[in-house]
């Protein structure tokens, strides 16, 4: 009787939970119904009445990188910039200046926003990967199904491959849950508080989904880069095979060279990719050709998060009354200048006179450049990115090609007008190395590659632990980095959801 008595308490706090939280791998937010449009004769739930539910489904999903900014862009910036040596916080907010200290908790807002936002992702493409072949009138073909089921698996792997290099240890979700009942709930109870998956069952998930796109996604456009294409899917393959759990640099060359055969090339200006025109009324390009995938902002209808980071140069004195986020770091500014890259600084870096003098004084503040107005592109993946993660895999492989290597870095120098590297840099592993991340440091600064690069090269403890002595201006460090750095806490609102979420260790 004991034990009856238990189990009917357990299955009732279950259902109170179900009926009073949601589930974010269940049920996504914001704006998209998960109510069923009925059941067919057979008894299966009707999700997609038809080819064009189907189709304002999938502008859903691609909306999301214009609307959801905070953690696709904003918070990405916030862990990689400030969180790293480019950037201080920016404001003393209790949210924001511990990535800047390193005083993370599982208490941070913003970790707790994007580990519930990530997982709502994720859920709207799996909601279009499990539904897309049981469209009610048939209307949608094989091809088109393949197609939908390509661009789906695409947005599920940016989703899961950020997630991952944040958190580690997450959940792997690729199904979706079972409505519960009073018979069914021990068996459908796991897909609602679901168990994490290991970083490398994490990475094997976000290759299948990158490897099985591959075969029906829609092929690239030089004229729209915001589409989940075969190039998307090569670029972040790339990406994922520089990743510690399933690296293999020969597959990194693999699909570098891939994108290059695609006909993706460095712009040859610069200062091209970021700028706006004369009048500051449109951008002087878009799809440039080092574009892989972005999210655009039209005049009328532009972005929110360049008044996170400065002044929106459409519209000068919108919202600079309060302290900006991603305030550009000295010792970045002193990299810049060590080695003469005037081009590079002046499209990262901006100086305004402020209302506020957190870091630098209001008459002369730094500011982050490379998103400078609301019809700014967000750009999430760039051909410099992955061919100097070419270069890196050079380096790193079991049998270095240095000079393959320098190569690639000296092309990107060349573009600013920087001197090739010098020969005795290029003789050494470590000496090129070192010349890759400084590289990688100069040209992709706030564009949210740097910590993740720290973390992927095993540099964490060496750079930020040493950063605080050297930069004055940067907050007095709370904690000091170690193997548990790399990682960040777990929300803990979410583990007091989930009694199966374990929390990272160090926190």
């Amino acid at each position: 009787m004991k034990t009856i008595a238990i189990k009917i308490f357990f299955n009732l706090v279950i259902i109170s939970i179900l009926a009073t939280s949601c589930s974010l791998n269940r049920d996504p937010l914001d704006g998209y119904s998960d109510d069923s449009q009925g059941k067919t004769e057979s008894g299966t739930q009707i999700v997609f009445k038809n080819k064009s539910e189907v189709d304002n489904f999938l502008t859903g999903i691609y909306q999301q990188m214009r609307d959801r900014q905070e953690h696709w862009y904003v918070d990405l910036l916030l862990i990689s910039e400030s969180h790293a040596d480019n950037a201080y916080a920016g404001t003393t907010g209790a949210e924001v200046l511990p990535f800047e200290n390193n005083s993370i908790e599982g208490s941070n807002s913003v970790v707790d926003r994007d580990w519930g936002r990530y997982l709502e992702d994720i859920a709207r493409a799996n909601r279009l990967i499990i539904n897309i072949d049981s469209v009610a009138d048939k209307s949608v073909n094989d091809t088109d199904i393949k197609s939908y089921k390509a661009q789906a698996k695409i947005f599920r792997a940016l989703a899961m491959f950020d997630m991952v290099r944040i958190f580690g240890s997450i959940p792997v979700i690729t199904t979706q849950a079972a409505d519960i009942t009073a018979e069914n709930i021990e068996e459908v109870y796991p897909q609602y508080f679901p168990f994490q998956s290991t970083e490398e069952e994490a990475y094997r998930q976000i290759e299948k989904d990158l490897v099985e796109a591959l075969a029906d996604a829609p092929n690239g456009s030089g004229t729209d880069k915001t589409r989940f294409t075969k190039s998307v899917a090569k670029a972040m393959l790339a990406k994922i095979y520089a990743e510690k759990p399933i690296r293999d640099y020969a597959k990194v060359i693999q699909y570098v060279d891939a994108l290059t055969a695609d006909g993706f090339e460095l712009n040859t200006n610069y200062a091209d990719i970021y700028a706006m025109n004369a009048g500051n009324t449109d951008l002087v390009q878009r799809n440039t050709r080092e574009s892989i995938l972005e999210a655009q902002f039209m005049p009328g209808a532009g972005n929110w998060a360049t008044w996170m980071f400065g002044r929106d140069l459409s519209n000068y004195e919108n919202s600079f009354t309060w302290a900006k986020w991603i305030t550009p770091s000295r010792d970045l500014i002193q990299t810049y200048q060590n080695e003469g890259d005037k081009i590079r600084m002046d499209q990262s870096i901006v100086y305004y006179v402020a209302k506020w003098s957190n870091y630098y004084p209001a008459s002369h503040y730094p500011f982050m450049f490379k998103l400078r107005s609301s019809m700014s592109s967000m750009v999430k993946l760039r051909y410099a990115d992955l061919l100097l993660l070419k270069a890196e895999a050079l380096i790193m492989q079991s049998s270095p090609n240095l000079s393959a290597a320098a190569d690639i870095i000296d092309r990107v120098r060349e573009r600013v007008k920087l001197p090739k590297l010098d020969n005795s840099i290029r003789a050494g592993k470590d000496r090129m190395l070192d010349a890759l991340l400084k590289e990688r440091r100069l040209e992709l600064a706030f564009e949210g590659q740097r910590w993740f690069d720290l973390v992927r090269l095993d540099r964490v403890e060496a750079v930020m632990n040493a950063v605080y002595a050297k930069d004055s201006g940067r907050k007095s460090q709370v904690y000091p980095f170690n193997q548990y750095s790399y990682r960040l806490p777990i929300p803990q609102a979410k583990i007091d959801q989930n009694p199966n979420l374990v929390q990272n260790l160090g926190y």
